[in-house]
């Protein structure tokens, strides 16, 4: 305890003892000091944040929130709004607090839990309807990028008074933190498709937030036809562009493709016919009639052959006709009949036309003339029709033109270039003499601090005076005091209990016989003049003692 009397006094010297640098780094070494321990006292206090719901609606945080600040329960939300952060030692208390608050619990299939015997059947159906309506809700929200979804069901009421027959629709909207791709939005209308009886892709509908139509009743997804042509696009220019740049060498040519997808679904039906070749009849008949009484035929030649008349009908030709005999009596009458009935082939097609159907497709290649003439037009627009699959009997036509390329585009990306690396490197070596500034200067600081810490941390000396500026007195102290005059004055030290001759009649001198006794002469001399300083010196070597 004794030691840390005036501890406050010696600090307070020792400071007084700095330099203006030793000072400035002091009180920035507290600042820094008091601050990092500000900061982590607060980072320690801060408690920990955990999710207690997350993807909800707006209306359920709000009434999730309500809950929280009626409860005093510190919370934070998300940027969108649909997580909800709480202390870690509230989650299990708040979730309980709250469960009832969410809708995920009011639909679906639990709708019908609650349902009684005496509901009529009206009541049954709707809630039947509702029930499922919830389940596909929640079914899609499980989708990526989906945070929200609503389901209505439109089902017709079936009747025994008519024979037509409605299909059901359907509508979804989806509220999507993401744009949703086109197999997301097919997946969202099978879904539906399949979760009721003769709902079909055709009759699901799909909107966003934004109000845009995924996919339209009877229309299909919407947009597939576009994303089909895209997807075709680059899949073919990038084929043709590969090849081009390995024969011509990279940047000599441009690929441009234009596809005309179909977007148009349904079924066809088609019957053809046609004759087989060299096929057996499948069916043959002939009948033939020849008279030869030339008096029946003269008769007939007059008009008077028959109960009913003249005959004239001739079946050999298929159609009436008169027949004549001449008047000298030859055959009037001959009837031949054939019937033959032949194989005819029919074909009977029943075909899906699907939406991404390729009509037709346009590709255009720019060739630089500096490298034309390593390759001809027509090994090029071979080479390309190959490598694109073009049908000439579809339409497809491939276009290649030699022109001069421009390399105004190629000198501004080299210069483009260049400054990038420049900056990239100026970049580089600033950064470079930043580090190591910093690392000199925290150097610098570390050796400063280390000599502030020495410094304080030292032991402090005692303060003696020189032994040649102490005054070799005798015994009898110093003649300012009273007492003889010093030793010095004498001319010097005689022997033991010699007086010095120059000076009689002054007192005698004390020899100093050992270095002893001349040390007691110093602190006899040095105690007569300052007394404080003596016993600073005695205490010094009191404690140069003690640790011997």
């Amino acid at each position: 305890m004794k030691r840390l009397n005036g501890a406050g006094t010696r600090a307070l010297e020792i400071v007084k003892q700095f330099t203006v640098a030793q000072r400035t780094i002091a009180i920035i070494g507290v600042a820094v000091l008091v601050l990092g321990g500000v900061a982590l006292a607060s980072q320690l206090s801060k408690p920990t944040y955990q999710v207690l719901y997350s993807g909800i609606s707006a209306s359920e945080a709000s009434g999730v929130t309500a809950q929280l600040t009626k409860d005093k329960v510190d919370y934070t939300l998300s940027s969108d709004g649909t997580t909800i952060f709480v202390p870690a030692e509230s989650v299990a208390q708040e979730r309980l607090a709250t469960a009832s608050l969410l809708s995920s619990g009011a639909g679906g299939y639990s709708l019908l839990d609650d349902m009684g015997v005496t509901a009529s059947e009206f009541q049954q159906n709707v809630t039947y309807k509702r029930a499922i309506e919830g389940e596909l809700a929640k079914t899609i929200e499980g989708i990526d990028g989906v945070s929200s979804a609503s389901v209505q069901l439109a089902i017709p009421q079936q009747s025994v008074f008519t024979d037509e027959k409605e299909d059901p629709t359907a509508s979804v909207f989806v509220n999507a933190a993401t744009s949703l791709s086109t197999d997301q939005v097919n997946a969202i209308v099978h879904l539906v498709a399949a979760a009721y009886p003769g709902l079909t892709t055709d009759n699901v509908s799909v909107v966003d937030q934004k109000g845009d139509t995924l996919s339209a009743v009877g229309g299909g997804t919407a947009g597939g036809s576009s994303d089909a042509a895209a997807e075709y696009e680059t899949s073919t220019k990038a084929a043709v562009q590969a090849m081009l740049d390995k024969v011509l060498g990279p940047g000599n040519a441009v690929v441009t493709v234009a596809a005309d997808v179909s977007s148009s679904s349904g079924t066809k039906h088609s019957e053809t016919y046609s004759t087989p070749q060299q096929a057996p009849a499948l069916s043959e008949s002939t009948n033939s009639t020849k008279y030869a009484n030339g008096g029946g035929a003269a008769a007939g030649a007059n008009g008077a052959s028959g109960v009913l008349g003249t005959d004239t009908t001739d079946t050999s030709t298929g159609g009436n006709s008169s027949t004549s005999g001449s008047g000298s009596g030859s055959p009037s009458y001959q009837q031949v009949q054939s019937v033959k009935n032949n194989a005819v082939d029919k074909t009977t097609t029943d075909q899906t036309i699907t939406p991404g159907t390729l009509n037709r497709q346009t590709i255009a290649v720019a060739l630089n003339s500096a490298v034309a003439s390593q390759i001809s037009a027509t090994q090029l627009q071979q080479m390309v029709s190959n490598a694109a699959g073009v049908n000439t009997a579809r339409g497809d036509v491939v276009s290649v033109t030699s022109v001069a390329f421009s390399n105004a585009a190629a000198k501004s990306a080299a210069s483009a270039l260049k400054q990038s690396q420049a900056a990239q490197s100026a970049g580089q070596m600033t950064d470079i003499i930043t580090t190591a500034i910093k690392v000199v200067g925290g150097l610098v600081l570390l050796v400063l601090l280390m000599g502030l810490v020495r410094k304080l941390f030292k032991r402090p000396e005692p303060t003696v005076r020189d032994a040649g500026e102490l005054n070799v007195v005798p015994l009898g102290g110093d003649p300012v005091l009273g007492g003889y005059a010093p030793t010095a004055q004498l001319g010097g030290l005689a022997g033991a209990g010699a007086l010095a001759s120059s000076y009689p009649g002054d007192a005698p001198t004390v020899a100093l016989n050992s270095p002893f006794s001349q040390m007691q002469a110093d602190v006899d001399a040095l105690a007569g003049t300052d007394p404080e300083q003596t016993a600073e010196y005695l205490r010094a070597l009191m404690g140069d003692r003690a640790g011997v």
